[in-house]
């Protein structure tokens, strides 16, 4: 099992991303999961402490090799 992160990319970008995916012939829940992560910021609200990021789980070392040569 492989995680891949990628920063910054906002929902609608990610899901083009999943689409594409699974146009490609993968499978989520048996070849990939993904979880985006919002933002958090300090207390002034101005500096993102941790920014907005998906970690895209794979199961099939083949699939996070595809991935990343084409999305990162």
């Amino acid at each position: 099992m492989k995680q891949v992160t990628i920063d910054h990319l906002r929902p609608n970008e990610i899901m083009n991303i999943v689409d594409e995916m699974r146009k490609a012939g993968m499978t989520q829940g048996k070849d990939f999961d993904f979880a985006f992560h919002t933002a958090s910021y300090n207390n002034d609200g101005h500096e993102a402490v941790t920014p907005r990021h998906t970690v895209f789980t794979f199961y099939d070392d083949k699939w996070a090799t595809f991935f990343i040569l084409r999305w990162t």
